[in-house]
């Protein structure tokens, strides 16, 4: 059932008289930065940079911003003619493309807080379900949606029909304009939106940002473990050099075992999602050090170069190849082992035979 609001004029009046009269922290009412004007496709912003502030004065310049913020945003919704609805949010799905990682309770545990005693003063956008027509999906603002499931209120959104590139591009350039995803989160909204066939110029659209750092953004998407990323979930203070190095730390020979032991151990999941990527990171780029008893060697060229590390004990051999001394000397090794094991199997047989 939706109960239709004229518009957001009698909430902007009360609202104003709240305003201060001074500069405030530059937040909205999710502890996020401000993005464009709320239309099915927001224009991309330049992120403002936020205000660093502690404890109660802090605290008081960010509800403040809020409050601004939701003045802001209910203007442009005026002046565009739009019209609030309160929807059952039991009657309202998810993007059909996922742009989140799993939050950190508290994250949304303060965003129902702050819905709970301020009221939720930013809608969401909506479409009309393309496929059931009783129902609605959501383009931006899963977590406001999530949050009126959690107090069992209605959700206050703004319905539009939005083609599925539409939408897509409003989900992107909202959380853009907000800079609400995390670097690789982004990744994987990229990546997922590829994957679903949309072109190059839809996808940097969504993303706002030209086509040399979406290639890298998808390169590093695709080159990260989706089961690493769940385990170390968003990582909101990582951003592309980090994730970058990872990719490379993750071509070590042990990486899989090394990433077993990591994230196995009871302390994992009790860090926050930063330190979860910090304490993978780490264990990564250690120096291998070899199992007690074996034995650490290298086998050099005709002038002395060590080309390949030999960590060898009783159970296995790991054989390191620098390839910035020999460039593409693993893959022939690689390409050549079935002729090599051909070779062995037959020494074998001789030296059984005799």
């Amino acid at each position: 059932m939706i109960k239709r609001k004229d518009t957001l004029r009698a909430a902007l009046t009360a609202r104003e008289r709240e305003l201060p009269t001074g500069n405030s922290a530059n937040t909205d009412g999710e502890g996020r930065e401000p993005s464009a004007a709320p239309s099915a496709l927001p224009a991309a912003a330049e992120p403002a940079r936020p205000l660093v502030r502690s404890g109660a004065v802090g605290a008081m310049g960010r509800s403040l911003g809020r409050i601004a913020h939701a003045a802001d945003e209910a203007r442009a919704m005026i002046a565009a003619g739009d019209t609030v609805v309160e929807l059952d949010p039991g009657l309202v799905d998810p993007s059909f493309i996922p742009d989140r990682l799993p939050a950190e309770a508290q994250d949304l545990t303060d965003l129902v807080a702050l819905i709970r005693d301020h009221g939720q003063q930013v809608p969401i956008l909506v479409r009309p379900h393309p496929e059931h027509p009783s129902r609605y999906q959501v383009a931006y603002g899963h977590r406001r949606l999530r949050a009126a499931v959690a107090l069992g209120r209605p959700v206050r959104a703004v319905v539009k029909t939005l083609s599925d590139a539409d939408l897509v591009v409003a989900q992107g350039q909202e959380n853009s304009a907000r800079t609400d995803l995390s670097y690789i989160e982004r990744a994987l909204f990229a990546v997922s939106l590829e994957d679903r066939g949309f072109d190059r110029a839809t996808v940097m659209s969504a993303l706002v940002m030209e086509k040399t750092q979406l290639s890298r953004l998808i390169a590093i998407g695709r080159a990260v473990p989706a089961d690493l990323v769940t385990a170390i979930g968003p990582a909101p203070k990582t951003g592309r050099p980090r994730w970058s190095a990872l990719v490379e730390a993750l071509a070590r020979a042990d990486a899989d075992d090394v990433l077993k032991v990591t994230l196995g151990r009871q302390e994992f999941q009790g860090l926050d999602s930063d330190s979860r990527f910090r304490r993978v990171f780490t264990a990564l780029t250690a120096t291998p050090r070899p199992e007690r008893g074996g034995l650490v060697s290298a086998w050099k060229n005709s002038i002395g170069q060590a080309v390949v590390r030999i960590d060898q004990n009783a159970r296995r051999t790991h054989l390191m190849i620098d390839e910035r001394i020999e460039p593409s000397f693993g893959a022939f090794l690689i390409d050549n082992l079935p002729d090599l094991y051909d070779a062995f199997r037959s020494r074998k047989t001789k030296g059984d035979s005799s």
